[in-house]
């Protein structure tokens, strides 16, 4: 437990103030239209999208998850976060082309890409998908903040995960997205400036990068500054087999669309900025400022490895970076420091409260339910879908122990089997509706079955990450194929209507000529 004093009081306070007063300041902006509310109207400068991308993707547990594989693994461990590099091939690949779109979302863009009842049951499903995933994300983000405040201040977990996650909601559900996207930008000055300010405060407290160094070599842990220390090409806990499948799937991943968890929000900003190349600045420069920051967090991990060595629990080393602050930082720095760790925690919560809200008002409401509904009641459903997503990520917060265990089955394992259907439905003309549904289908069984039952009853024995990704990927590929070559092609009159719309790469040829018949292009 920490105390905090005036000063420290006094930025928190002034930072809570400032978050929930942008909400109130684009209030009339927000409440004009479902484009307002959900894409702050698609006029937003990349410089704008581009600071949303780095604050939301700057969240509670991100420096925990960071942490802990740089604690376990070294400083090879940072290229557990190296997947996000797929952004830098997607702002010039399938960013373009789904800007060039104008869905909302990407379960929209499938009813472009794809048509008939496939689409519809595509569109149907991976909004539902989507609206999960949100208040699973605002879980395990809001739990991260429920450890943060039970090792300052003693509380209970679910106060932390409660309060601040409530107080966020205020300005989203105010101003929606147009609320979400201005604090952001205010969030991600404050938490870079703030991760450079501990990190650089905790190896200085090390000793300083030599003496870190120096004293990992002492301890015997010199292999720890090897961003090549792997274990054997497949043996041991790290082989370098499972740093050529991350390689794999952060370059050839910008190619498709939705090969990260991450995709789904990046949408989002990418058809909020006002046009294709303004979309494709903000990722790519979002994507950097991700990358620069993990670099940062990687030495500073070592320099809390170096403070504190030999700890076992992983919930307890998680929790390093938060500790070089609380524990090294002077009085009055404490409060400044908590109130980044609130930007931090907030950006990511107000971005998957409107996101998630988005998928059910658009896909769901608007398109299934309502499909005459006024902009003015557009409005009002996403608000009341927001505390519906708000109060379910309280459940899902509420089940998760290990922060890095949840994020990596997440972010490696539910995608795998559906990474290459989602490269295929963007480069291949002859993929269609049902073998990407089939995919989707047959993923969530096998990722399950992989990763949790068949283990637990001795079917199969527990295998590491990148193995369970080649396995996934093997099984899908079982059936989506398949399926697609034994139902038809999509109809080539909606294929030529999305050609010329979005322009998109790869094996186009038969509808590329088609279009050229026409005249369309």
């Amino acid at each position: 437990m920490i105390t905090l004093h005036f000063l420290d009081w006094l930025w928190i306070v002034l930072f809570l103030i400032l978050m929930i007063g942008a909400g109130v300041l684009f209030y009339r902006l927000g409440k004009r239209s479902e484009s307002d509310f959900f894409l702050a109207g698609r006029g937003l400068p990349w410089w704008l999208p581009a600071s949303s991308v780095y604050a939301t993707h700057t969240a509670t547990d991100t420096p925990m998850w960071v942490t802990g594989v740089v604690y376990k693994y070294g400083i090879a461990g940072i290229w557990y976060t190296f997947f996000s590099a797929w952004c830098a091939i997607s702002a010039f690949v399938s960013t373009r082309i789904f800007r060039r779109s104008l869905a909302y979302t990407q379960a929209e863009w499938n009813t472009l890409r794809f048509g008939g009842l496939g689409a519809e049951l595509l569109r149907g499903w991976i909004s539902g998908w989507q609206i999960f995933m949100n208040m699973f994300i605002l879980g395990w983000v809001g739990m991260a903040m429920g450890k943060i405040c039970a090792y300052l201040f003693g509380w209970d977990e679910w106060i932390g995960l409660v309060l601040f996650s409530s107080l966020c909601s205020i300005y989203v559900l105010a101003a929606g997205y147009w609320g979400v996207v201005m604090a952001d930008f205010q969030q991600s000055i404050i938490a870079f400036s703030v991760i450079l300010i501990v990190s650089f405060w905790g190896i200085f407290a090390a000793g300083g990068p030599t003496e870190i160094v120096a004293k990992l070599t002492e301890m015997g842990e010199g292999w720890r500054i090897n961003p090549f220390a792997f274990t054997g090409w497949f043996t041991g806990d790290f082989p370098a087999a499972w740093f050529l499948t991350m390689m794999f799937i952060a370059i050839l991943g910008g190619l498709g669309m939705g090969t990260s968890i991450d995709w789904y929000v990046e949408a989002q900003r990418i058809q909020s900025a006002r046009t294709v190349r303004d979309a494709s600045y903000s990722i790519w420069w979002g994507t950097a400022l991700v990358l620069m920051r993990n670099a940062v967090w990687g030495v500073a991990a070592l320099a809390f490895f170096v403070l504190y060595p030999n700890i076992e629990s992983a919930a307890e080393y998680e929790m390093g970076w938060f500790r070089l602050g609380f524990e090294f930082l002077p009085v009055g720095m404490i409060g400044f420091f908590f109130a980044a760790i609130l930007a931090i925690h907030i950006s990511t919560i107000s971005t998957h409260l409107n996101l998630g809200a988005m998928y059910a008002t658009r896909d769901l409401y608007h398109h299934y339910i309502n499909p005459k509904a006024t902009q003015k009641q557009l409005v009002w459903v996403g608000r009341f879908v927001t505390v519906l997503l708000l109060l379910g990520s309280f459940v899902y917060g509420l089940m998760m122990e290990e922060i890095t265990e949840w994020l990596i089955f997440a972010l490696w394992i539910m995608a795998a089997g559906i990474w290459l259907p989602n490269i295929l439905q963007v480069l291949w003309w002859r993929f269609n509706a049902w073998g990407y549904l089939s995919s989707w289908m047959a993923n969530l069984a096998f990722s399950w079955l992989v990763v949790w039952v068949l283990p637990a009853f001795g079917v199969l024995p527990a295998l590491q990450d990148y193995q369970q990704f080649w396995l996934l990927m093997l099984l899908g590929a079982l059936v989506y194929f398949p399926v697609t070559f034994l139902t038809k092609p999509e109809n080539m009159d909606h294929l030529v209507k999305y050609y010329v719309m979005s322009r998109p790469l790869g094996w186009w040829g038969p509808v590329r000529r088609e279009a050229e018949n026409r005249g369309l292009l």
